[in-house]
């Protein structure tokens, strides 16, 4: 089979593969209509990708011309294996969205159906989820998960629709900023605490979504059952995805007032030594040390990391084993433990940190290519406890010279 050369205007300039259905920015330059709505809207990027001119309108003009004459060439090379290209699909009409809106409230009976058909409308395209989005489906989809209190289908289908159609920041906003926001919020707690294994990976990725838009003021006074339920998606363990977007959540949510208190009141800190000892991946390991940094920054959370008899041991264990960042979380953690040592514990936590190995691997931060700050801080929990650590047989001779 001969090669084919592909007229280079036949080629999306994001993914350089020929264009299915082109489509023409407000800068004049034609993109493949699926990379550029993935650019635009899943991505929120605001400028055109070749000419990174800003973007007052993001609409998007098909290409009929250009379109005719990739079909005419694919039909013409249909003999070395180009396929032709399919005809897109219409972008749904604002209209036709309203009408089903109308039909579910007008006919309660016909709720799903009309769910299955908002679903069947996102899935075509970025642009048919803006169009539901402008017409109020999200104020209808959360409407059916605020109303359904008890196990519903439809309810757990509203709310995989909501996530899978992506709210903008405003819609988030307006519902978190509502008179109805906390029946909004509920309504995700119970998907938290209740749901099937997709709806709770659905309602914590939901959750951090509209906590990411909400104000400082919200985010302070963030009731301790939210926190709980996060508390609780790591202790069950019930997906990757729910426990990265879970981890991620509890880190944007402890600087803020007294979060770091309430995430140690709901067992935090246990559940999160918990899944550091059961868990090797590089970004899950550096997320939960991260969260440990932050709650050790408080008495009660270093108090409750010294409880957990795998605490010291495992934080220690992921210096110089994950990543620089893992690292220079860990070391953080035990200058915490290290500097703020109450005298009830002292004894007992400086014995065990040599048992476990903890001396000796800040012995070895010393000696290998971590951040300056990371070094700072391992000298000092050495020099912090050098009475009860220089004379022990338990750091290794080799490692002597590097004690400071």
């Amino acid at each position: 089979m001969e090669e084919i050369d592909i007229p280079s205007y036949f080629l999306c300039p994001i993914s350089m593969e020929v264009m299915r259905d082109p489509v023409t920015i407000s800068t004049g330059i034609t993109y493949d209509r699926q990379n550029i709505e993935k650019w635009l809207f899943s991505c929120k990027h605001t400028t055109c990708p070749v000419t990174n001119q800003d973007l007052k309108f993001k609409d998007l003009t098909p290409n009929h011309n250009l379109r005719r004459l990739i079909q005419s060439w694919c039909m013409l090379n249909s003999s070395n294996g180009i396929q032709r290209m399919p005809t897109p699909k219409p972008q749904v009409q604002r209209a036709h969205v309203v009408r089903i809106l109308n039909e579910a409230q007008k006919y309660p009976d016909m709720e799903f159906s009309c769910l299955r058909r908002i679903k069947s409308i996102a899935r075509v395209s970025e642009s048919n989820k803006m169009c539901l989005e402008s017409a109020g489906v999200v104020d209808f989809l959360t409407s059916i998960m605020m109303k359904k209190k008890e196990e519903s289908e439809a309810s757990d289908e509203a709310l995989n629709i909501l996530f899978h159609l992506n709210p903008s920041d405003t819609e988030l906003k307006k519902l978190i900023n509502s008179q109805n926001d906390h029946h909004f919020l509920d309504s995700l707690l119970q998907f938290l605490n209740n749901g099937h294994v997709q709806s709770r990976t659905n309602a914590i990725a939901l959750l951090r979504s509209t906590l990411n838009v909400a104000d400082p003021s919200q985010l302070i006074g963030i009731q301790p059952v939210y926190i709980k339920g996060i508390v609780c998606i790591l202790n069950d363990k019930i997906s990757q995805q729910a426990t990265k977007v879970a981890l991620k959540l509890l880190v944007e949510l402890c600087p803020w007032g007294r979060n770091k208190i309430k995430a140690v009141e709901n067992g935090a800190v246990f559940a999160l030594i918990e899944l550091l000892l059961d868990t090797n991946e590089r970004r899950v390991c550096e997320l939960i040390l991260t969260a440990l940094d932050h709650l050790c920054t408080c008495a009660d959370g270093r108090s409750e990391l010294l409880r957990h008899g795998g605490g010291i041991a495992i934080v220690s264990k992921k210096i110089l084993r994950v990543s620089h960042l893992a690292s220079d979380r860990g070391v953080r953690i035990l200058y915490s433990i290290s500097k703020f040592l109450a005298t009830c514990y002292s004894t007992k936590v400086l014995q065990e940190m040599l048992q476990v190995g903890v001396v000796s691997k800040l012995c070895l931060v010393l000696q290998v290519d971590v951040s300056p700050k990371t070094k700072e801080k391992a000298k000092e929990i050495l020099r912090l406890h050098s009475r009860v650590w220089r004379d022990s047989s338990c750091i290794p001779p080799h490692l002597l010279s590097s004690y400071p």
